[in-house]
């Protein structure tokens, strides 16, 4: 092509690349409200006090069909499928109690993408349980709208390994 038909394409073609922008632009801005509703969902539904049953149903609403939640050990990945986290985490979450609230969040959107990177705390309700860490949430907005989990991968923090500073409480 000549250099004229390449710049005759390029004015052409520049209103279709804003209007791409603008609409992306407003998607990111709409986008984080959903992602964050859909985060703190997930922290509302596995906290409550002792003998508290909690909701399954909601939580399994919250992730996609194929969802997997796993956490990072020092002897490798644990972790499975939504059903796999609630069979095995969910009696003990119930009967001794657990609340984990978030401290933080760091999150990028690109189109139906979101990850996140939220700090949390979380205890037993006899307080013999205390953990931080740093959870990563990977979503997707599905075509009504709904931003669901599609995977969170947690990493507790330990003496070698501090919460990152701008995922400490307050440090936004």
């Amino acid at each position: 092509m000549t250099r004229a038909v390449l710049l005759t394409l390029a004015v052409a073609l520049a209103p279709l690349g804003s209007a791409f922008a603008q609409t992306t632009a407003e998607n990111s801005m709409a986008a984080p409200a959903g992602v964050e509703r859909s985060i703190d969902a997930v922290y509302r539904v596995i906290s409550g006090p002792p003998g508290k049953a909690r909701d399954w149903d909601a939580m399994r609403a919250m992730f996609t069909p194929d969802a997997r939640l796993y956490e990072i050990t020092s002897k490798g990945l644990r972790g499975g499928s939504v059903e796999d986290y609630i069979r095995e985490s969910g009696p003990s979450l119930t009967s001794s109690g657990f609340t984990e609230r978030e401290l933080n969040r760091r999150t990028e959107i690109y189109g139906d993408l979101a990850h996140a990177w939220s700090s949390y705390e979380g205890a037993s309700a006899d307080g013999k349980i205390k953990v931080r860490g740093v959870n990563s949430f990977q979503l997707v907005r599905q075509p009504d709208g709904e931003w669901k989990v599609f995977s969170i991968l947690w990493q507790p923090e330990g003496a070698e390994l501090p919460l990152p500073k701008d995922l400490e409480e307050g440090g936004r």
